[in-house]
């Protein structure tokens, strides 16, 4: 799907989403896009389909939850490496999120979820082992979210 086959209902029906996946019904949707359930539903299944939306998933607070440390990691991998070992990162004990990025000598931004220290520097080291270089942490205080603005302009 190119960006181009992204209209404006598909661009209501993305921001309302990212807004409350779990609580938007079809019929919410539709009010909002001028549409019918029918019509929304159909667009969610294509946009699922193609790639668009990748998937739902809970934003946990995990200091709510007992794990009160966020720990970003700024690694360096070797270019043509990076992405594949993306997987692997994932895998680790403690990751919920790797970043692959383009500018800078920092090429990867893995985040880590722990209680204390001891659950966040046996991932640094497995990072290590990987072949990566741990160029920089930092530790997170909040993390918010918010819907993409563009997909709800019209």
């Amino acid at each position: 799907m190119s960006q181009e086959d992204v209209d404006d209902v598909d661009r209501a029906i993305l921001h309302a989403l990212q807004e409350d996946a779990r609580n938007m019904s079809s019929g919410d949707i539709a009010e909002r896009t001028e549409t019918s359930g029918s019509t929304v539903r159909k667009r969610i299944q294509r946009l699922e389909s193609d790639g668009v939306i990748k998937g739902y998933s809970a934003e946990i607070d995990y200091q709510a939850s007992g794990y009160p440390l966020r720990m970003l990691l700024f690694c360096t991998a070797s270019i043509p490496e990076r992405g594949e070992l993306i997987p692997g990162i994932l895998a680790i004990d403690g990751v919920v999120s790797v970043q692959e990025l383009v500018t800078g000598e920092q090429n990867l931004l893995v985040t880590v979820v722990g209680k204390d220290d001891d659950d966040i520097t046996p991932v640094a080291q497995e990072l290590l082992e990987m072949g990566l270089t741990v160029a920089d942490e930092v530790l997170v205080r909040s993390h918010e979210t918010t819907p993409f603005g563009e997909f709800g302009t019209e």
